[in-house]
């Protein structure tokens, strides 16, 4: 698909599609800018990869909860009553106890990418005279990012015991709604403060409860909310960065090639111009790592984009996630016994207390002494 003569535009090594090339004299399988040993990938396995990710994502077996829960309530069958065959139980037994698996797929994920990144792509832009602070950005992003994760994982997220619970009780107010006062967690035996939660997996109550995340392996609470949410920006960051570059040299590699002005013959032997397909299936038969990598980064960027979106929208509005899945299935939930029956109750989030302030709570959570001061 490339003359011969077009690799005199290239370093040693970039139309072969190998940052390590053969010794002179070795051209076998090197005709026409194929790598010397091509990785044939099955299209079928690629999308079941992708699906793979995405149907073991907490997410999704939450939402797949969901859609259970309101497919079985119509029949009787509550989902926590609800005995799952074998194979969903042990799909579903990483999310109900405290494992470290997702947090060694996570190392593992990430270090499959940087590798394939410093081993291909960082050759590749330095052959190709990029920038060194753009080729190092995605490395500064990881560090950032390790930080926090460190932090976020091994941080006590907010543990409500018997000896806080007493002061916990008096940093949030109650609303009457969500939360009510006078509650008794019946696993822990403490009175629970506003806007904590038990959480199943950890077993502990831990205030200002968000979710349990597998992948730091660790509550989110009032005490390292903030470094979650700085955690999810520099991963996002991280894919952000890394597809950019690898984006940019697969750009830098067609335009040197000048193969977009070209044409091709199909099997019929008629001469066609060069469009975006035939220049992906080019750059995945002579890059197939590369493209591949680009691929999953693109899709990991665009939900963890999501992620942060929707994690920045509750921060500014100072609610966790517990409390915003809780406001909106609770027009279907019964009156509580301290409401009348006649009167619709309707919730009202009391804890947002503008944008800026908000958003210093997560970094800096109130205490008792800071409340009694304003009062």
């Amino acid at each position: 698909m490339c003359s011969s003569g077009d690799s005199a535009l290239f370093p040693s090594g970039v139309l072969t599609g190998d940052p390590h090339p053969a010794p002179e004299g070795d051209t076998a399988g090197s005709a026409q800018g194929f790598p010397h040993k091509v990785l044939h990938f099955d299209a079928f396995a690629i999308i079941f990869y992708y699906f793979w990710l995405v149907l073991e994502s907490p997410a999704t077996i939450r939402a797949l909860s969901i859609i259970l829960r309101y497919i079985l309530s119509p029949f009787g069958m509550p989902i926590r009553n609800y005995r799952f065959p074998l194979r969903f139980a042990i799909l579903l037994s990483p999310f109900l106890s405290r494992s470290c698996l997702f947090v060694v797929l996570h190392i593992a994920l990430q270090a499959a990418v940087f590798g394939e990144y410093t081993w291909e792509v960082f050759v590749y832009c330095w052959e190709l005279q990029f920038h060194l602070l753009l080729l190092l950005l995605p490395y500064l992003l990881l560090a950032g990012n390790m930080g926090c994760f460190l932090l976020c994982s091994r941080a006590n997220p907010g543990v409500v015991t018997k000896s806080n619970a007493a002061s916990l009780v008096q940093v949030y107010a109650y609303d009457g709604v969500l939360f009510q006062r006078g509650l008794v967690c019946p696993t822990c035996s403490v009175e629970k403060p506003a806007r904590s939660k038990h959480c199943s997996v950890c077993r502990t109550c831990v205030h200002r409860f968000d979710h349990h995340c597998v992948w730091v392996n660790n509550c989110i609470g009032a005490s390292n909310a903030g470094v979650f949410l700085l955690y999810l920006l520099s991963l996002t960051a991280t894919a952000a960065a890394i597809a950019a570059v690898t984006a940019a040299f697969l750009i830098q590699v067609l335009l040197l090639s000048n193969i977009m002005h070209g044409t091709y013959l199909d099997a019929q032997g008629q001469e066609h111009a060069v469009e975006i397909p035939f220049l992906v299936q080019h750059l995945f038969l002579t890059f197939p790592r590369i493209v591949f990598m680009l691929g999953f980064v693109i899709l990991l960027t665009l939900v963890l984009g999501g992620y942060c979106s929707f994690s920045l929208y509750l921060a500014l509005t100072n609610q966790t996630t517990n409390e915003w899945c809780k406001s909106r299935r609770f027009g279907g939930s019964p009156h509580l016994p301290s409401q009348p029956h006649d009167r619709p109750l309707v919730y009202k989030n009391i804890y947002s207390k503008g944008i800026w302030r908000n958003l210093k709570e997560i970094f800096k959570p109130p205490t008792v002494l800071e409340r009694k001061k304003k009062t």
